[in-house]
């Protein structure tokens, strides 16, 4: 199973030579600040590590294996599993010096431990748990293929508390499944209604758990539709669609419509299904979307919020200025609606 050599990468067993690298990127106040370890670490805790995975060529069943992850013959950080007992289940984790952050490196690493997990070490099924508010690496866990699975309440004993603790896996057939999803851009996006009988099919589309905080899930947009809100005296009319990629479900959107009390047409909901996702979906959505209402309103609205993994970049890339306000703490923008006729 080791090493592991990827395109860019070295995964292979931690060793007495790493022990510094480990030392010094985990004295890194940001990298420890959701790790289980305290600041500071002590170089006599990588040693120990080193010490415990002499005579090691695959991770054991009821350790940890701690492995190195090389670029370029610098060791950068690790990849952490635990093969529990019997085997068939495997946890994961990552560290990553603060430094070579920003460059995939986590994810390639992280990757390619799961498919030689899968392939060599008879694993069926990869957990992996972390803070909630751990962004950064539940993207990571979603860029392989992992999905969300639960939040465990007071689950886990972290720094004298116990805290909530987010949970990710997938199954050997999850991952080849996510190796294989199309990526190419289709040929043909369509918008259609949305039907009685086939409803529920859209309600399965489903973003990533990191990107919530942006994209609302199908159940909440269902319920806004149903229920929706009195503004300026008017009550908003939503305008829902289901988004088709070369007849298949792979998105959703929902506009509040032109109306006398709203002259402007709103974008309310952009979905692209995890699955869909970077196929360039989203904005053939929004231009389909610009073109129903070119005839009717001069532009269109939408809202953003901010942190990492917003849209924001996503907007402004096609056009979308902010008008200065904010709504529901939320920066609107807008998109000018020319008509072909004017």
């Amino acid at each position: 199973m080791l090493p592991i050599r990827t395109e860019r990468l070295v995964v292979r067993l931690f060793g007495k030579s790493d022990v510094d690298a480990l030392t010094q990127y985990r004295n890194d106040p940001q990298i420890a600040r959701y790790q289980a370890w305290d600041v500071p670490y002590s170089r006599t805790g990588a040693l120990e590590i080193a010490a415990e995975q002499v005579g090691r060529d695959k991770p054991v069943e009821g350790r940890w294996t701690t492995l190195a992850v090389e670029h370029d013959g610098e060791v950068i950080g690790d990849v952490a599993t635990y093969l529990r007992a019997g085997g068939g289940v495997a946890e994961i984790g990552y560290t990553l010096a603060r430094a070579h952050h920003g460059n995939g490196f986590a994810t390639e690493a992280a990757g390619a431990v799961a498919d030689a997990l899968f392939e060599h070490a008879g694993v069926h099924r990869i957990e992996a748990t972390l803070d909630v508010d751990h962004v950064a690496s539940m993207r990571v866990l979603e860029a392989i293929g992992m999905q969300f699975e639960c939040i465990a309440n007071s689950a886990f004993f972290w720094r004298g508390n116990w805290v909530d603790d987010l949970r990710y896996a997938m199954t050997a057939t999850d991952r080849r499944g996510w190796l294989t999803r199309s990526v190419r851009r289709p040929e043909r996006v369509e918008l259609v209604e949305l039907e009685p009988d086939t409803a529920y099919l859209w309600g399965r589309l489903r973003t990533h758990r990191s990107q919530e905080r942006f994209v609302a899930p199908m159940a909440l947009s269902f319920r806004d539709a149903l229920f929706p809100d009195l503004i300026d005296g008017g009550t908003v009319a939503p305008w829902m669609r289901g988004v088709l990629a070369d007849g298949e479900r792979v998105g959703f959107v929902m506009c509040a419509d032109v109306t006398p009390t709203n002259p402007d047409a709103y974008l309310w909901r952009l979905l692209v299904d995890r699955t869909h996702q970077r196929r360039g979906i989203g904005t053939l959505a929004v231009a389909a979307v610009a073109d129903h209402f070119r005839d009717r309103s001069t532009r269109l609205l939408t809202s953003y919020a901010h942190g990492p993994g917003s849209p924001e970049s996503f907007y402004r890339g096609l056009g979308f200025v902010p008008t200065g306000e904010i709504g529901d703490g939320e920066t609107v923008a807008a998109l000018p609606l020319v008509s072909q006729g004017r």
